[in-house]
């Protein structure tokens, strides 16, 4: 009582302080704020989360602190110490103090874009301080824009792109391994910046309209507005990126401002935590679009479902999810391109395409019943491209590219320092294994070696060297980065040792943080409690459905909530309701996981896989069919894969939600033959990208009864007069380059965009045929303006070229060595060519991995063919 009293005085106190020192249009959001606060600590009443509280703090940090706590997501609260977020608080606000421009940053843009801790979905960290020490001195008599400039070159030094998991490593963690995918990236810069006062936030395309996958980039402000520029990819000015022209062609670029917030931008959707913002006028022409949503006979509904669709790898993707208002309308603003919209009310629901720019308004009407089965084509056209370009002078891009490859040396150099093989050797040796046992996880751990290394060190001490590398054999590379030797240790040692390693022994259930959670559960759950569920896992089923109160509206970050934050809370969202589970039955030595595909929760007793229904007291057998999808190849598309050509998502009451099936696993294996499914109603998409990036898709409905095959045609639309994309070369693959020995990749020779890549051998006539048709249009592929890159197999191959090279090729030729035959395998795998294929083999890619031409062996004309599908990209 005595807490909650001082708590409530301290609010009184600052709705005074509020009152007195803030703007007149400020004092109305304070009220909320004070409002919100207030009702989260109603609503989280249990484990004494607002402690921190009761400690003295200034006017500034207590205002500070209740904004903090207004908003955070229920794990935040549980995960991380009071002292945390105070110490924070006084670092943004020392900060702000002492840096030139922190009188000119308004009290909005601190609150929302400097204070917050989070920015993604990451592990929170002490990266505001670290990098506060190392960046203040370099950025110290520099004017903002400049600063943000530097702030980057920083972080490029620190990390560099490489593609991984969707979990999100903290900033530091991403210094330690050295490199992150761009939404680490981000989130290292967007903290870099943050830490020296600068407003920054992390913006994402949710999905690229006009290609597969995604990208995320910063928001810096500076000087009175926003600029935007890639991660850890200094350029000499603002406002540029390798994406400017990609980005030009979006549909829609969001950011989540922590908070309640009432900035100039459109607002997408206000949760508990953040208010989602639409930033899409940023980067591209765009236009609002009002659907209206009605029943059969014309009338508007209220409070339906409306879901923003765009294609990309083989899935309409939500981008945008709205209900809809008393005149049954839902609006967004989007490119001008093309989306497919549904919307569901009461077991009833509509779809349809929509072409923002050329309708603002669309009506859906609810005219299908949940079960319908039906079918139709579809065509996606995305926005045409606009990019706006700032002007770089010579001297600049000269100047920058010194910095960029000395910031390259210095985090090489940094990479050096990772254990090479003559270490692991020893290490191996060490502790008594062969050095090929622990090589992979040593390797992979990067800058995090140290702590793989004492968790091998330790068990290897107490005789537990094998059961600990079925430990890590669990982890992901991700988890070997960025997980301490305690956490590993916690589960290592409080598990029986003949317990299961996939279903009790591995410490991770979907993408959680990694905790010692172990031995706190089993700590904290009486021992009567733990041997009756032990006996029935159904009874802790029970347990989690009647002791813990689902909160989603206050978990809407992509967050979860820890084992040990949901037992002191006892408060949860779905996901971490089933990640406790796990967490809680493993604990006890039950199995127990999370169904990578359909996300279903189950465990194992008596020799059964049973599922895990919270909503019912008994348990719940799994009704299954089966699907079969038959398939007719069409030209260059023997065999479908899943991501790239088709996908099924299963309806949830609300939405379809996707079945994650391994990435490009193909047809053949899966669905050429029935394949079991859970019973439901399920959407199959398919789509054909074309090298525009338009794409021919088609949606089917269809029914998964039980005990039963649904067999249904697998639709692959197609246009053999158009230029498409036939396969899928990662150019990021790395070759030696022959002039100056160095290793490099497409990617870091080409630059972003279209290039060709040549499989080449020496004295052989189709090769030198090749080479002739394309020094004969070498005037009109250097007016392209892409790279051409020959790789030959080795150096005395390419010894014999220089000998006698071919005369007069384009000078944006790149000669290469594919030394260790990757480039080759990589072509071979994705145009399905076998491994004696004849030379020379050809590919015109570009850097969103995507292959639009195929030639290999004698060819007439290739400078011609060539020629005639760079003028249809």
């Amino acid at each position: 009582m005595k807490k909650t009293t001082q708590l409530f005085a301290g609010l009184l106190m600052l709705t005074g302080v509020l009152s007195a020192c803030s703007p007149a249009g400020n004092e109305g959001f304070m009220r909320r704020v004070e409002t919100d606060f207030r009702h989260k600590q109603e609503l989280l009443s249990r484990g004494d989360l607002f402690g921190i509280f009761d400690e003295p703090m200034t006017r500034q940090e207590r205002e500070a602190m209740m904004f903090l706590y207004a908003y955070m997501p229920v794990g935040d609260m549980t995960d991380y110490p009071g002292d945390f977020y105070l110490e924070n608080v006084r670092s943004a606000l020392a900060t702000r103090r002492e840096m030139p421009w922190g009188d000119i940053v308004s009290d909005e843009l601190f609150r929302h874009f400097v204070l917050p801790v989070r920015v993604n979905n990451e592990n929170l960290d002490d990266s505001r301080r670290v990098f506060h020490d190392q960046l203040a001195p370099r950025v110290e008599g520099l004017p903002m824009y400049d600063a943000i400039l530097e702030v980057n070159h920083w972080c490029h030094e620190k990390a560099n792109y490489q593609p991984s998991d969707a979990r999100t490593s903290s900033p530091l963690a991403t210094v330690r391994t050295a490199h992150g995918r761009c939404g680490e990236e981000s989130t290292l810069l967007v903290a870099a910046l943050r830490s020296v006062g600068i407003p920054a936030r992390q913006v994402y395309t949710p999905r690229w309209a006009h290609t597969d996958d995604n990208h995320a980039w910063v928001e810096a402000w500076a000087d009175g507005r926003w600029h935007f520029l890639g991660a850890c990819e200094p350029e000499p000015v603002l406002d540029l990126g390798w994406f400017n022209a990609p980005a030009s062609r979006g549909m829609l670029m969001h950011t989540k401002v922590f908070g309640y917030y009432d900035g100039p931008e459109e607002v997408m959707k206000t949760t508990a935590n953040y208010t989602e913002i639409n930033v899409i006028s940023n980067y591209a022409a765009c236009a609002p679009l009002t659907v209206t949503v009605t029943d059969t006979a014309g009338s508007p509904v209220e409070g339906a479902t409306v879901e923003f669709k765009l294609y990309n790898y083989a899935e309409f993707f939500t981008v945008s999810r709205k209900t809809t208002d008393g005149r049954g309308q839902a609006s967004l603003s989007a490119g001008l391109g093309d989306m497919l919209v549904t919307a569901v009310r009461d077991g009833r629901f509509g779809i349809r395409k929509v072409s923002f720019g050329r309708e603002p308004q669309a009506t859906v009407a609810l005219d299908h019943a949940i079960g319908d089965e039906f079918s139709f084509p579809v065509d996606i056209v995305p926005p045409a491209e606009s990019a706006n370009l700032p002007e770089v002078t010579a001297a600049q891009r000269a100047e920058n590219d010194r910095r960029f490859n000395r910031e390259d040396s210095i985090r090489n150099a940094y990479i050096a320092t990772f254990p090479a093989q003559p270490a692991v050797d020893s290490f191996a040796r060490a502790i008594g294994v062969k050095p090929g046992q622990i090589a992979r996880f040593i390797t992979a751990s990067r800058g995090n070696h140290g702590e793989i290394m004492d968790f091998l060190r330790e068990a290897s001490r107490k005789g537990c060297t094998g059961r600990a590398l079925q430990l890590l054999a669990t982890l992901s590379e991700k988890d070997l980065r960025d997980t301490p030797s305690a956490v590993l240790a916690d589960h290592l040692y409080n598990t029986d040792k003949d317990a299961d390693a996939a279903t009790v022994l591995a410490p991770r259930a979907a993408n959680e943080m990694l905790t010692a959670y172990r031995s706190f559960l089993r700590r904290e759950i009486p021992a009567a409690d733990a041997a009756a569920f032990r006996n029935d896992p159904q009874l802790l089923a029970a347990w989690c459905r009647d002791s813990l109160t689902l909160r989603p509206e206050l978990c809407t970050v992509f967050t979860t909530v820890s084992a040990e934050g949901v037992w002191r809370s006892r408060v949860a969202d779905k996901p971490s309701r089933k990640i406790f589970f796990v967490a809680a039955a493993r604990s006890l030595g039950i199995p127990a996981w999370i169904d990578p595909v359909t996300g279903n929760l189950f465990y194992r007793h008596a020799g059964k896989d049973v599922p895990v229904d919270f909503e019912s007291a008994n348990d719940r057998q799994m009704e299954t069919g089966r699907l079969k999808l038959r398939y007719e190849p069409i030209p260059r598309l023997d065999d479908p894969e899943y991501f790239r050509h088709f996908t099924l998502s299963r309806f949830d009451g609300q939405s379809f939600a996707l079945l994650n099936y391994p990435d490009f696993e193909p047809w053949s294996a899966r669905f050429d033959t029935p394949t079991d499914l859970e019973t439901g109603y399920y959407m199959l998409a398919t789509g054909s990208r074309l090298a525009d990036g338009s794409v021919l898709a088609n949606v089917s409905f269809l029914n998964i009864g039980p005990n039963r095959t649904t067999e249904t045609d697998l639709p692959m639309r197609d246009n053999s007069e158009a230029v498409r994309v036939i396969g899928s070369f990662n150019s990021e693959s790395k070759f030696i380059d022959a002039r100056t020995g160095r290793e490099t990749s497409v990617l870091l020779t080409a630059g972003r965009g279209y290039f060709v890549v040549g499989l080449v051998g020496v004295g052989q006539e189709p090769t030198d045929h090749a080479l002739k048709d394309i020094a004969a249009k070498a005037a009109e592929l250097e007016q392209w303006g892409r790279s051409i890159i020959l790789l030959f197999p080795d150096e005395t191959a390419y010894a014999k070229y220089a000998a006698s090279p071919a005369a007069s090729l384009p000078q944006t030729v790149t000669f290469g060595i594919d030394r260790d035959g990757s480039v080759r395998r990589q072509i071979l795998d994705a145009m399905h060519l076998p491994g004696n294929v004849p030379l020379p083999v050809f590919i015109v890619g570009d850097t969103f991995n995507r292959v639009v031409f195929e030639s290999h062996g004698y060819t007439i004309g290739l400078g011609d063919r060539f020629l005639h599908t760079i003028h249809q990209l």
